[in-house]
């Protein structure tokens, strides 16, 4: 997530040239946008309604907004719907009944849970009870393993960029004190890079293990069955999702963890600042056993349907009554609501959590959601989509589910290089799903690809702020982090395209 609240207490950090790009690329989205717009609008468009006409300057002006972030990308989601009623596209309930999806509410309620754990700090109880495990001894293979793992766990249930966040301080602690006489050793600045390297890139893998691990996820769910009508279901997702992040783990610690950690040995400081950190968090208290239980009902009734489709059968009536009474954004909404009931202090009647601390989720993420659900029913109603996936298909003839699931997911993948993973998807799922059906082709694994590949921004500081945070440590230069950024695209594009082409109908 860009714009998640908790960077902010790590900071984002770019170099003078990054930050002189970043304005030049803002001034030109706030003069290019509006300039595509009004040309559209004054050029003829054969073979389009007129409203789809207009619709099409619309979306042009916020994909420019969002890929330049001209305007914070929330704003630009409001902007759409606003620009369809003035120009007379939609009346207000039509353009704004998207931000009351269902699916808008499973991202509320999982924010909440995520929200929870940081409170009540359950995430650094799981981040420091691994790291302080006495399988790591002295090995620094072992230490950085765990702690790829723990971040990637951690980012399948919240936001990538709180994870990065919260991990990033106990990473600089450990690589402080194993660092200590050891400026110019060189085996010591290659792991160092590679630690924080992979705290950006495990969080940002793991979070494709569950729809609800990053908002591509959710976006790409929602967008499935909104514009197709394909339901994926949460255990789905994850018999897809959980393997590939298998895999790609797996890629990252063959390839880049025991190269730079099997000769270093850590020390007892090392350790023990880990230590340290999990020994003032004391015992476990009332409110983080609260948030396991909420967290562990909402995911129950998140894959119980289907687990009860597995063991019973789809048709079965215990199947189908427990789907219909507990959609995943109910079960969503059900375990953030237990967090306002489930007592800390019955006297004191102190609950678990308090409005003012479940406000702090990003309502920004929310509202871009809600935008893109808004513009891509516009596009379907006025014929926009439908046009756009015909004359895509006219220019690539013949190009059938495996072209087009390779094409998008490589566009995907590239433009979450250039604006956030969650614009990305924004973009590209809707317009995947569009060419697909006009091709005549299922839009599951072309939309599924540009989905995943969304969240796949590793080589540059400003493509995610995972990566901007770990670049903040002085440890990676730019164009080390390109290069290894650059080949875990390049592994990602080839596991996804395979897992998606090859599984994805195991989501359904």
């Amino acid at each position: 997530m860009r714009q998640l609240h908790r960077a902010s207490e790590v900071g984002e950090s770019f170099s003078p040239a990054e930050e002189r790009f970043n304005r030049r690329r803002r001034t030109f989205g706030l003069f290019a946008g509006p300039a595509l717009c009004l040309g559209i609008l004054l050029l003829p468009t054969p073979g389009l309604s007129d409203n789809a006409h207009k619709l099409s300057a619309i979306l042009a002006l916020m994909v420019t907004l969002w890929m330049t972030e001209a305007i914070p990308l929330a704003a630009t989601a409001l902007l759409g719907p606003t620009l369809a009623v003035l120009l007379g596209i939609a009346n207000a309930r039509t353009a704004f009944a998207s931000f009351a999806d269902p699916i808008i509410f499973l991202f509320i309620g999982s924010f909440i849970l995520a929200e929870g754990m940081f409170v009540h700090r359950l995430d650094r109880r799981m981040a420091f009870s691994a790291m302080a495990s006495p399988w790591i001894g002295s090995s620094a293979l072992r230490l950085v393993v765990v702690y790829a793992t723990v971040a990637a766990v951690l980012s399948a249930w919240m936001s990538n960029t709180a994870t990065t966040a919260m991990l990033f301080p106990l990473g600089m602690a450990v690589l402080s004190e194993l660092g200590r006489g050891r400026s110019h050793d060189a085996a010591f600045q290659r792991f160092a890079m590679t630690m924080m390297l992979v705290t950006a890139f495990a969080a940002s893998i793991g979070g494709m293990a569950t729809p609800v691990g990053t908002p591509p996820n959710l976006i790409g769910k929602g967008l499935l069955l909104r514009n197709a009508g394909i339901d994926i279901s949460f255990a789905g997702w994850m018999a897809l999702g959980v393997p590939l992040v298998i895999v790609m783990m797996g890629t990252l610690v063959a390839w880049m963890l025991y190269p730079a950690a099997r000769h270093v040995r850590l020390g007892t400081e090392a350790t023990s600042s880990v230590r340290d950190e999990l020994r003032k968090l004391g015992t476990m208290q009332t409110g983080e056993r609260n948030v396991v239980l909420a967290f562990a009902v909402t995911v129950l009734l998140w894959t119980l349907p289907g687990l009860l489709a597995l063991v019973l059968g789809q048709g079965h009536w215990l199947t189908q009554r427990t789907t219909t009474l507990f959609p995943e954004s109910i079960a969503a909404i059900i375990g953030a609501l237990l967090l306002f009931v489930l007592p800390i202090s019955w006297r004191a009647r102190r609950f678990t959590m308090t409005w003012g601390e479940a406000s702090n989720i990003d309502w920004g993420i929310i509202l871009l959601f809600g935008g893109g659900l808004a513009m891509g029913g516009l596009a379907d109603s006025t014929g926009l989509a439908d046009s756009f996936g015909r004359w895509v298909v006219s220019h690539v003839p013949g190009a059938g589910t495996v072209g087009l699931t390779i094409v998008f997911t490589a566009v995907a993948i590239m433009m979450s290089e250039a604006a956030s993973n969650t614009a990305a998807a924004t973009v590209v799922v809707p317009t995947a799903i569009a060419v697909a059906m006009a091709a005549g082709v299922s839009p599951l694994e072309p939309a599924l690809g540009a989905t995943l590949g969304a969240s796949m921004g590793f080589m540059m500081p400003v493509s995610t702020p995972p990566n901007a945070i770990v670049y903040s440590s002085g440890y990676i230069p730019i164009g080390t982090m390109m290069r290894y950024g650059i080949v875990l695209d390049i592994v990602g594009f080839a596991v996804i395209v395979a897992a998606v082409l090859g599984f994805g109908w195991i989501v359904t």
